[in-house]
């Protein structure tokens, strides 16, 4: 038995997975109509046949049918040596392909094939934190992380990770950017220069216009003076990342609650959240959106990132307007319902 599994096996993993187990299937099938034409008074039915088949193969061994004529007892005897041995081999194949797809994935040589989703490229520590902060904020968001690491850092089922060049084309495609949501660029913290960190971030952004479709795309910025060296790429938005640690390192020397203030708003675990919300065709000035916005819980502190609302509460309301409010997650949702309309996606 162990020389014809040997031998089986040494021929057997030439075929491919999908053939060796359409064989099996065939194997079975043909197995189960044989048993019923050989005794069909006990395998009354070709199904019948199958059954008995499969739980012998597979060394379950129910016991309810069983051949009782020296015929069908021989092909019964030639299925527990030739079935069990083939079908063996081909849940070993399938494990060995499940195995396989595995490594893949986590080596980053999986493409990405859903939408929505938010590309991050380049890990770290402030990437590591920005991925737990998506993960608890958003219950089916998918991330899509891009970076040269030999294997994935996270292994989050909802974090898919893709290993490549981020400024290639075809590692862009492969994390299926054209349908994301937005893209994160993180500087590259294994560079020393600031200089060669937005440098290399810049290539990143222009590798993604080139494309040819507009995403919404953040960008980490080491130095301000480096801004302008983006003019002819298409950044949505900058995040100084010094800059901002000392911002607001001066706003708590100045204010004893300024830090734990725009840490609850930087995280969604403390319960409210920042959110991006239109108008109501019945909001025709500031004061209404307030006044409205206020009974759902929900506060407007500016309208497409410019603050100053509650100095201009009678003035016109824009239709375009992108209304920002903090409220927690119920009151989001309420508001969404009022307003017949699906969560803001920039």
């Amino acid at each position: 038995m162990v020389v014809f599994l040997r031998l089986l096996k040494k021929h057997f993993h030439r075929i491919r997975t999908p053939l060796a187990v359409l064989c099996t299937v065939i194997f079975v099938v043909i197995s189960g109509w044989l048993m019923h034409w050989i005794e069909p008074d006990r395998f009354v039915d070709p199904f019948t046949g199958m059954w008995y088949v499969m739980t012998t193969v597979t060394t379950v061994g129910y016991g309810d049918y069983a051949p009782s004529t020296v015929l069908g007892r021989l092909f019964g005897m030639f299925l527990f040596v030739f079935g069990i041995a083939v079908v063996g081999v081909v849940i070993g194949k399938l494990l060995d392909a499940m195995l396989h797809l595995q490594r893949r994935k986590e080596e980053g040589r999986m493409n990405f094939s859903g939408e929505g989703h938010i590309v991050m490229i380049g890990y770290g520590t402030k990437a590591s934190h920005a991925i737990d902060e998506l993960l608890l904020s958003h219950d089916h968001l998918h991330i899509v992380l891009i970076d040269t690491l030999e294997r994935t850092p996270r292994t989050d089922p909802r974090v898919h990770y893709v290993r490549g060049d981020p400024a290639d084309a075809q590692t862009l495609h492969r994390a299926n950017v054209t349908r994301a949501r937005s893209v994160i660029i993180f500087g590259d913290d294994r560079l020393q220069d600031a200089a060669l960190i937005d440098g290399k971030s810049l290539l990143i952004a222009a590798a993604i216009e080139r494309i040819g479709i507009h995403i919404f795309t953040v960008v980490e910025l080491m130095r301000e003076v480096h801004r302008s060296s983006f003019a002819h790429v298409q950044v949505d938005e900058f995040v100084l990342s010094h800059e901002t640690i000392s911002h607001l390192a001066v706003r708590s020397a100045l204010s004893k609650t300024a830090s734990t203030v725009f840490s609850q708003l930087l995280s969604s675990k403390y319960g409210d959240d920042v959110h991006d919300v239109h108008p109501h065709p019945q909001w025709h000035t500031y004061g209404d959106a307030v006044q409205s916005l206020l009974a759902f819980g929900a506060i407007l502190i500016a309208d497409r990132g410019q603050l100053g609302v509650a100095r201009k509460l009678d003035a016109p309301l824009p239709r375009d307007a992108l209304l920002t409010v903090i409220c927690d997650d119920a009151s989001y949702k309420k508001l969404l319902h009022f307003l017949g309309k699906k969560e803001v996606v920039r």
